[in-house]
């Protein structure tokens, strides 16, 4: 027998057992109803699109994607009352009531953490999304972890769906393709002789810029100048002061608070190559930006 037959036969059997269940009040079902559902954007930046649906007495799906080279996306089933010990779910895809006939299938088996909301991978998201799409009902079943006797099922209602999917997909193909993590620890280096950034490193500024303008949770920006060792060590500690400020100007313009940039010039002082070689010195020659959020 298939995994998914295996799967098929255990939620069949399950799902009999709930029914009965229900006759007895120990089958408790949360669910949007076609009033109550709705869908919002609660987030829409290149940095981060969100998509959520409260789940009334329940708590709230979200789904989540962040800017990145790979586009993820996260689902939590945010519980009022998170799990008390770990417990073991079934994720299906079922018919709402005004579908009579049509076809159940299962999507994936779940662990809940103690203590945390529930999360879906990444593939099984996309299915949860196609499958509301459908007009389906990506439903969680599992057995309550104050009464392992009493079941519990946790649908997400595709009234209202399909205008909220559509911007958040719209929101999706708008994403930066690369994360806080690529370009929190950023080093800008120099064309010989000046504060002239090379052709690369203006770029990788641009993208910095870029991120910052959209992200207000950025709390501090440390930018570190260092020199070659040409010319006078007196010249180069200004050298490369210049560098450190003309840098924390770009990122004034990005909408940085200045109380949160911190600078410092440390002209010929710790080299990261020797000065030997026209390449070595221009490794010397950069300014090294490390960027910090909150936890």
């Amino acid at each position: 027998m298939s995994m998914f037959a295996r799967v098929l036969l255990i939620f069949t059997l399950w799902l009999s057992l709930g029914m009965s269940l229900t006759a007895h009040g120990e089958l408790r079902h949360y669910v949007a109803s076609l009033e109550q559902s709705q869908w919002r954007i609660s987030d829409n930046t290149p940095i981060v699109c969100r998509l959520e649906h409260d789940i009334p007495s329940y708590g709230k799906a979200v789904f989540t994607s962040y800017a990145g080279k790979h586009h993820d996306l996260n689902f939590t089933l945010d519980m009022w009352v998170k799990p008390d010990e770990v417990t073991h779910a079934t994720l299906m895809s079922m018919a709402p009531s005004w579908r009579p006939g049509v076809l159940s299938k299962p999507i994936t088996d779940l662990t809940y953490q103690k203590y945390f909301s529930g999360e879906v991978p990444k593939h099984a998201a996309w299915s949860m999304l196609n499958e509301l799409e459908r007009g389906m009902q990506p439903t969680f079943y599992y057995a309550d972890w104050y009464n392992r006797s009493s079941k519990v099922a946790v649908g997400l209602s595709a009234a209202n769906f399909a205008r909220k999917y559509t911007d958040f997909r719209a929101c999706l193909a708008n994403l930066l393709p690369y994360s806080f993590e690529d370009i929190a620890f950023t080093v800008l280096t120099y064309e010989f002789g000046g504060n002239e950034l090379t052709r690369y490193s203006k770029a990788q500024i641009a993208k910095v810029q870029q991120y910052l303008s959209y992200d207000p949770d950025v709390e501090l920006v440390l930018i570190d100048a260092y020199t070659d060792s040409y010319g006078g060590r007196s010249i180069n500690a200004k050298v490369s002061e210049t560098r450190a400020n003309s840098v924390k100007d770009l990122f004034l313009s990005a909408g940085i608070p200045q109380d949160r940039i911190y600078t410092e010039g440390h002209g010929e002082r710790r080299h990261v190559a020797s000065n030997d070689t026209i390449e070595e010195r221009a490794r010397n020659r950069r300014v090294v930006i490390r960027l910090s959020k909150p936890l």
